[in-house]
Parts: C-alpha cells; structure tokens; sequence
C-alpha cells in the first residue's frame, strides 16, 4: 500500500474526493509517524490525536455525503504560536505554563471552517526568537536532515531553523501534510530553506494577526509551510482573509492562488539586486543564484540589475524595531492573570521573579534591548532613526517595482548547521536572517522554493519577493524553479 504520508497536499485531497482512501486512515498514518518519529526530532510538543480523529471522522461524514470543503479531511500540523480553543497554547515559553485558550486564532479557525484536520501543535522558538529553534522551553527541534562528510552520513543533529522549525521539520519529515507557520524577519523562509520545503510569508495585513501571540506586532504575518508550490497556494488560499478583528487586516478578496501555479512566466522582469551578494555567503548559495537566474531565463523571464541601498541597514534597523515591540507586547506577562506566578514578597518582586523564571535567555535579550532602544534619551537616536530607515528600505522596494516585477535573491547565507554551532554567538545567529528581513520591513510577500543541495547534501532555497498582494506571481515564478529543481525527498528515515 502507498505511504499515505508521502503524498502531497493536492495530491491527498484528490486521493480522498476519489476514495481511495479514507479521512480516519489518512490522519492515522500520520499519527503513526509522528509517534515514531516525534521523540527523535521533537517537531510536536503537543499532538492530539483524539481531536484529530473526531475531526477526521467528521471529514469522512462530508466525503460521504458530498459536501465536502476545500481541505476536507487533510491533517495538518499548528504551530504552538496559534490560540487554539480548549488545546494548550504556549509560544514555547515557560512563561505561559499551562495556558488555555477559550477561543481560536482566526487563521486556524479558517482552516478547521475549510475541513483541516489538526494533528498536533508544533514546536517553535520561544515566542517566535529565534533563527534555529534552540530556544523553546520544550528543547530543541532536530531536523530530519543529516549531512554528509567525507563520504559519511554525519550523525550531528542539524537545526530546522526558525523560529518556525517544528513545521519545517515535520512537514519535511512527512509527519504532516503542511503545516502553519509565523514570519517576523524570516521564520517561515529560511526554515522552509534549510529544510527543503516550500515557505510563503505573505503580504502583511493579508492574514489576521488576531489569536496569534504577539512578537513584533508591525512585522508578524502567518503563513504555510508545505512540500511544494501548489500545496504552499491551496493552503494560503484557506489561510487569507480579512478579519475586523485585526485592525492591520487587509480588506481585500482572496485570489485562488493555485491557479496561478503553472502559468507562464514569459516576459515576467526578474531583479537581480547587486547588495544581497554580502560577506559571509557561501559559493554554492551564490552558484545556486545564479542556477536560478537561468531557470528562469530559460522560462521566458527577463532579468534586470537593480539596487536597493538601504538593504545594509535592515538587518540592524530590524533588530531595533521588532526587540522595541517585543518589549512593548510582551510586558503583558507579570504572572497576575495567567500563565507561571513565582510568588515574591510584594507585587513588584512577584513581577521580576515571574519574568526571571519565566523567559528564556534569548527572550530576555530582545525584551532589554527593546526596553533600552525605546527609554528616555535612547529613542530618537535608535527607535526613531530604524523607523525612518524601514521608510527608506520601502521606498528602495517602490523604486525597484517600477522596472521589474519580483525580486531574485538566495533565501539563506549558508544550509543547515548543527545545534550549538551558533547559538552563543547572537550575531551570527542574526545574520541567518540577512536576506529574509527586507521584506518584513517593507511589508512585501515572499516565498522560499528549493533549488539544490549543499555540499553536504543539505537543501538550499532561492528566494522571490513580489509587490505587496501579488503572492500569485510569487507562485507562478516559484513553480518554474521546483520545476527546474525537482523535489528534494529525505535520503533516509534515520530515526526509523
């Protein structure tokens, strides 16, 4: 028999509206990997099979009379981001103990409303900081990746990324058939990247931010994370809406994005900025630019050399506006009304040991670079100043938009690394982030494909970035690179 969990997202829906197979069996196979698999990667921190089968005997009820919705039936993994109704909800810290939500987060309900089935909540970085998911409270995510040396099958545990790496490793290691995922300054991208999936940040404003745990509220969008292009556009097609619930949420209809994948891209104009070819990026990320560069030539694409100048300051301007709102939104934790109290002998040391046991190390980091940049004296000359140079990286991006429709870069500096490689060096961790922030400052969609192995036999991912709301393009010239690429499967399951 097929292994159900091989199959793509497209290709499971079709499976079931066939009946080739059941709702139930489908989501039992993917129980049955993530069982095996999951005290080896540590992708889940929390499945729910009941809710799962309760929701897949329900799909199989729709299958059966007919009335079946967009994504009846497919499992999929949440990452621990999302509120979810009745289902603990943590982000990955310490400090939201055993939170549980009375409501659900509007992207999640859009997909239990379109037929999803919710296998688990996944692992991420605690509270979404983070480029390799090593610091979330439950430990960290192993990707089912390994890379080889000499020869050898290198048995060092690599990370997934982040901070969204337990949906990158799950969906990668077939224990789901997608997942959701959150981007800040690359969270859904570089993971997607390193992980050899495919990863969409869309337009800011285009998917609710409501009942998602706050980060950096100007620069936080959902998104999927999924095996290929089209799977990546029938998920975020269900994802997208507009929510009066979230003031930032844009009220605008909703394409049906996979009927742009396989559209042609001829005459489509590629820019090639010349300031993403930055110290510290690997050959083969440059060699992979290039690969991709001719793929789409090939397909009938133009390419046009362009600048965007402020692109060296956005990494440093990020990492003073999102610690600024990580301050801001995550001063609400004080151990008063929910989540971990550590009892102190007045309010005030109720609120500093709370927070002291409560954050993790990275966290903590942020939230006091955050509170510096935006106290007395500090403000003008930090805050301010990365504000005005956001306003000038945007203006590059407009400037860009008037000769060519969507930008080519790599997606990450390097592939996968091994856990404890970087994490004491914050910086470098930081500069994983390099090539994903400008579109998280200039509020623009973008998606990861992959494009090739390392030397190592690790994937790599090529990078589009389009005009805000034109994830379809995204799309079409995103398929000409999986096209070109081919899919990249796992060379083995080592934890079987």
């Amino acid at each position: 028999m097929t292994d159900l969990t091989k199959l793509t997202l497209a290709d499971a829906r079709d499976g079931l509206l066939a009946k080739k197979f059941s709702a139930v069996e489908l989501t039992q196979a993917f129980l049955a990997a993530i069982e095996a698999a999951n005290p080896h990667l540590n992708a889940f921190v929390l499945p729910t099979p009941d809710h799962a089968l309760a929701q897949a005997r329900e799909s199989d009820a729709r299958l059966a009379s007919g009335t079946a919705r967009p994504l009846e039936g497919l499992p999929l993994g949440h990452k621990d981001l999302f509120c979810t109704k009745g289902i603990r909800t943590t982000a990955c810290s310490r400090i939201l103990d055993e939170f549980t939500p009375t409501y659900e987060s509007t992207v999640g309900q859009n997909l239990w409303d379109a037929g999803a089935v919710m296998l688990g909540k996944l692992n991420n970085d605690e509270f979404a900081m983070g480029s390799s998911n090593e610091t979330s409270c439950f430990g960290p995510v192993v990707s089912p990746w390994r890379r080889m040396r000499n020869g050898h099958r290198d048995n060092a545990k690599l990370v997934p990324g982040g901070s969204s790496g337990g949906s990158s490793a799950a969906v990668s290691a077939n224990l789901c058939l997608a997942a959701t995922a959150t981007d800040t300054g690359g969270s859904i991208r570089q993971p997607a990247a390193i992980t050899g999936t495919v990863g969409i940040k869309p337009t800011y404003g285009r998917c609710s931010r409501w009942g998602i745990v706050a980060f950096a509220s100007s620069l936080d969008q959902a998104g999927p994370i999924a095996k290929t292009v089209r799977d990546a556009a029938i998920l975020l097609g269900q994802m997208a809406s507009h929510d009066p619930k979230d003031s930032t949420s844009v009220d605008a209809a909703v394409p049906d994005y996979s009927a742009a994948v396989g559209q042609s891209v001829k005459g489509l104009r590629v820019g090639i900025p010349k300031e993403y070819r930055v110290d510290g990026m690997s050959a083969e990320a440059d060699q992979l630019w290039a690969r991709g560069i001719e793929w789409l030539k090939a397909a009938g694409a133009t390419i046009h050399d362009i600048s965007l100048p402020h692109t060296k300051y956005a990494l440093p301007a990020y990492y003073i506006v999102a610690p600024a709102e990580c301050s801001s939104n995550l001063a609400r934790y004080d151990g008063v009304r929910y989540g971990l109290r550590m009892p102190g002998k007045d309010l005030i040391e109720t609120y500093e040991n709370t927070r002291a046991a409560g954050f993790g190390k990275e966290v903590r980091r942020r939230v006091l670079i955050g509170t510096y940049v935006l106290s007395a004296g500090y403000y003008d000359a930090y805050y301010l100043k990365a504000q005005k140079v956001r306003t000038l990286i945007k203006r590059d991006f407009d400037e860009a938009w008037k000769t060519v429709d969507v930008v080519l870069t790599p997606t990450t500096p390097s592939p996968a690394f091994a856990q404890g490689e970087k994490s004491g060096d914050p910086v470098a961790m930081y500069l994983e982030d390099i090539f994903t922030v400008t579109a998280n400052m200039a509020g623009l969609p973008g998606i990861s494909v992959p494009a090739g192995l390392s030397s190592e036999g690790t994937p790599l991912g090529l990078q589009l970035i389009a005009k805000p709301f034109d994830e379809a393009t995204l799309f079409r010239a995103g398929q000409v690179i999986e096209d070109a690429a081919g899919r990249f499967p796992l060379p083995e399951r080592w934890w079987a």
